[in-house]
């Protein structure tokens, strides 16, 4: 949870980035060693200090924090102040993370980085840093209670939004790849009226491709998500039909189009895990923004952005 938290929050940062900017603007001082212990954030009557933003900045966004423009780092500032206000509250509750919650969580972080990334110090997030934010997801998920979306809700939002259930015109498709011209055109003249057993099989024997143990099977393509030469073939083919040799980088390829779905709507039925899901990520976003503004209006909480090392861009949208 605290590991697609953070990377979640390094996609939001990275559109604050400004790259033509990046060789006219100075790194940001983040570490600047002099402003370390500077208190940014006052809650409670309790200080919070430049090295804690730090810590969750790289965190979120690791040794990239230099790359930040002031823009970036400003609205990372935003996002760190409201997590250490819920992180204060869930700490004068007495929520703590449970040593099964903690060891899952180490578990993910060394299967997302690797145990040699967990020792690199220069690149690994801290894990005091990720495990606060594990924290303050547990507690806002104790706090924030997803209200149940209904079988008419889900109905009714599938009608509003039918447009969003189109699907794309899709194909399976399976291809033998050759490194030889010659030996690619005598496969296909062998293969072109062959049925689909014959191609897997040639393809098992013949291909250099990744997929040749799989007898050629690539999988299920939409427009646009294949090289732009080979999709204007293969979206070309009939069903059960074998292609003329086409020529790539990778070498020259023989496909075979398996199936095709047309592009359709997708029903009510099929569509409805998708808009309930849907509604319930909008609804619990609407209630952890309600959760914040309760929290900032009940805590005695003031920021002192003159301590931190850039210059602080307040959020007006």
């Amino acid at each position: 949870m605290a590991l697609a938290l953070a990377g979640a929050a390094v996609l939001s940062a990275s559109a604050c980035r400004r790259d033509d900017a990046r060789a006219e603007s100075p790194s940001l001082a983040l570490d600047d060693p002099k402003r370390q212990e500077l208190v940014v954030l006052e809650v409670e009557g309790g200080g919070v200090t430049n090295a804690d933003f730090l810590k969750y900045v790289r965190a979120t966004v690791g040794e990239a924090w230099a790359e930040l423009s002031p823009e970036g780092a400003s609205r990372l500032f935003d996002d760190f102040v409201e997590r250490r206000l819920i992180l204060w509250k869930a700490r004068s509750r007495g929520v703590a993370l449970t040593e099964d919650e903690l060891s899952g969580f180490r578990n993910r972080l060394r299967a997302a980085m690797g145990d040699d990334g967990i020792r690199e110090a220069q690149t690994a997030p801290d894990p005091e840093a990720l495990e606060e934010a594990l924290l303050v997801e547990k507690f806002l998920g104790l706090e924030v209670q997803g209200v149940p979306v209904t079988d008419q809700e889900v109905a009714e939002e599938y009608g509003r939004r039918k447009a969003d259930y189109l699907q794309p015109e899709r194909v399976e498709v399976s291809q033998i790849l050759l490194s030889a011209e010659g030996r690619a055109t005598e496969i296909r003249n062998r293969l072109k009226d062959a049925g689909p057993e014959a191609f897997r099989l040639a393809a098992q024997s013949e291909s250099v491709g990744p997929e040749a143990a799989r007898g050629g099977a690539m999988g299920t393509f939409s427009p646009g998500q294949l090289p732009p030469e080979l999709e204007k073939v293969i979206f070309a083919l009939k069903e059960g039909e074998v292609s003329p040799v086409a020529v790539s980088s990778y070498g020259y390829h023989i496909f075979r189009l398996d199936k095709r779905t047309d592009f359709r709507l997708l029903t009510a039925a099929e569509a409805a895990p998708l808009v309930r899901t849907r509604l319930l990520e909008k609804r619990g976003k609407a209630a952890v923004a309600a959760y914040l503004d309760e929290l900032k209006s009940s805590l005695d909480w003031s920021l002192r952005v003159e301590n931190l090392p850039f210059s602080y861009q307040r959020n007006n949208p």
